[in-house]
């Protein structure tokens, strides 16, 4: 998936501290991209919207 013309923002589960920290960028067209805040330039995963939706509800179920 092309990540490019994301725009990345830091999940509000993050702490403040720079430990485990997760961005997420949602503003492409089908696409969503997670990322870990302490390496921007690794590797990125990308989710489908529905995916992604899922995941987020069961995590809150959490």
């Amino acid at each position: 998936m092309d990540l490019t013309g994301a725009i990345w923002r830091k999940s509000t589960r993050s702490g403040t501290s720079g430990g485990n920290c997760v961005e997420v960028a949602d503003n492409l067209p089908g696409v969503v991209g997670v990322r870990d805040s302490k390496d921007p330039a690794g590797p990125a995963l990308a989710f489908g919207p529905d995916a992604w939706r899922a995941f987020v509800g069961l995590a809150k179920q959490s």
